[in-house]
């Protein structure tokens, strides 16, 4: 696919283009509601006359805070049908974490839940600041002084339907679609912008290599809040004319039950996903034959996984990928027919039409198989962090390659294997965790004088974070204390697993904690 043959599309052209293709057949299923592509593409519609009776101008913020449900679809792909911009908020934030990013996004609108797994999202927000904002829509449930999404939808009645299809029509593929907040080593979340176009092309690419098909049943398990469950997911779906089956929260016997029952083809998901499935002491009573494509990352695949995917559960295709919020979520991708060994050693190879690299220091290509950052190239790369020009022009060059801040050694044929992170970022069960951001909320707790923190292997999650603490003069905290105020007051997957309390951090030259220092003093710890 070259660039001057490529036709570049709009979020409304590829649902509207997906109800032409496939139209009656099932697009959404969650629980007993099933919408056909047909329907979707109306129900879009209807969307968009709401967010044009709610005053939603080209380029406006619409914040969305809520578990995988067929509403966050239609909010999503009828906001973004009238120029509205998608800002997706991780369900595990806290009131705090969440009010940052609807204050830096300046979101007009926040669609959210009542309720999901004991938590009001509304109420979480009840003592924050957030002059921008100016509606919260309830998806479900309800809450003090917010608006029900039926009444939302009903208020949109009176706009003519032509106005919505002229406003969607008015779109280019270099109109922005979304901001995805990602930090980084500032400790404060950064939005990335990327458009319609840069979007649809990466998984119209994505979806062809690992080859999603329109009669693949998509049990979408990544939350939509992330590029996995979003882009990876639903969008992908959509531009392939799969059937979602959006699950709200993970329940590994539930969805056991729910393969066989909806001849479930596609499951993508970290390693963890795969390796519960496997040790699942009732696997044995289930009707596994339905699967075929598994996509996995986020964490390293053992060989003898990959082997089992295929063997024990029946996957026929089994990929890994590798990518980053910078590059609409991917830079790389094995293919179906890579070797077990390669599909567990590497991340794969550039996806079409991405160029890719390791560098040294000075931005030189190093040789095939020595170290270097990994920089890519190509339609992926984002438009630049949100009101950020400065940290915007430290990551992407004059001539356009995204500083990714993952080493990694690339072989001959250009597969890439991922083997350290410059930036400290940590993985836990799937989840990014970047420690400045960690760091940064430990302070914020009376009785810490300074905190550092660090992953370390866990045999369930991959790696979790542990936190060092150096107290603040006549402080009596203990590691109970720490990760009590840490589990109510950051998302639970940043909140330390284990504290260590020092007199002082090991620092340089320059000031900064030695962290290396540190994972020896963990090594140790856990020898």
């Amino acid at each position: 696919m070259t660039d001057d043959s490529y036709q570049a599309r709009t979020l409304p052209q590829v649902v509207a283009d997906a109800a032409r293709l496939y139209g009656q057949q099932i697009a959404i299923t969650d629980g007993d509601i099933n919408i056909s592509y047909t329907d979707l593409d109306a129900a879009r519609v209807q969307a968009a006359r709401a967010f044009l009776a709610a005053g939603l101008q080209k380029g406006d913020r619409i914040a969305i805070w809520a578990p995988n449900i067929y509403q966050w679809i239609i909010a999503a792909i009828g906001a973004q049908s009238m120029g509205g911009v998608l800002v997706p908020l991780n369900t595990r934030m806290k009131g705090a974490e969440a009010a940052y990013i609807l204050q830096a996004s300046g979101a007009r609108l926040l669609f959210t839940v009542g309720d999901f797994l004991g938590v009001c999202y509304p109420e979480q927000l009840r003592d924050q600041q957030l002059p921008d904002l100016q509606q919260i829509v309830m998806l479900t449930g309800e809450a003090e002084g917010a608006l029900p999404w039926e009444a939302f939808l009903a208020a949109g009645e009176g706009v003519p339907e032509q106005e919505a299809i002229a406003r969607a029509a008015a779109l280019t593929p270099e109109d922005t679609l979304d901001i995805l907040f990602t930090s980084g080593t500032t400790g404060k979340p950064k939005g990335v912008i990327t458009s319609h176009g840069q979007n649809i092309r990466t998984f119209e690419t994505w979806s062809a290599t690992v080859g999603l098909r329109a009669d693949d049943n998509y049990l979408i398990i990544n939350p939509f809040f992330h590029s996995f469950g979003y882009k990876a997911g639903w969008l992908a779906a959509i531009i392939r004319g799969a059937r979602m089956l959006p699950v709200m929260s993970f329940d590994l016997d539930a969805v056991l039950e729910q393969i066989p029952r909806e001849q479930i083809s596609m499951i993508p998901g970290p390693p963890t996903i795969y390796q519960s499935l496997l040790a699942h002491p009732r696997r044995g009573e289930f009707d596994l034959s339905s699967l075929r494509l598994a996509v996995t990352g986020a964490a390293p695949v053992p060989v003898s996984l990959v082997e089992q995917m295929r063997g024990e559960l029946g996957f026929e295709v089994v990929v890994t990928a590798y990518g980053l919020t910078e590059s609409c979520g991917v830079v790389s991708i094995c293919r179906a027919d890579d070797s077990p060994e390669r599909i567990s050693h590497s991340s794969g190879r550039a996806m079409d039409g991405v160029e890719m690299k390791c560098v040294d220091a000075d931005g030189n290509t190093v040789a095939a198989g020595s170290e270097g950052e990994i920089w890519c190239r190509g339609f992926n790369v984002m438009r630049g962090y949100l009101d950020n020009p400065e940290e915007t022009a430290r990551t992407v060059t004059t001539d356009g390659w995204l500083k990714t801040g993952d080493v990694g050694v690339m072989d001959a044929d250009g597969y890439v294997r991922i083997t350290d992170r410059i930036k400290d970022m940590f993985i836990v069960g799937g989840f990014n965790c970047y420690p400045a951001e960690i760091e940064n909320s430990l302070c914020s707790m009376p009785g810490v004088a300074r905190a550092a923190v660090i992953g370390v292997p866990d045999e369930r999650m991959g790696e979790v974070a542990q936190a060092y603490i150096v107290r603040a003069p006549g402080a009596s905290l203990d590691e109970a204390a720490v990760i009590q105020w840490s589990r109510d007051n950051m998302a639970n997957y940043k909140v330390p697993r284990t504290v260590r309390f020092l007199d002082e951090f090991p620092m340089n030259a320059g000031g900064k904690v030695m962290k290396n220092v540190l994972r020896e003093l963990a090594a140790r710890d856990a020898s």
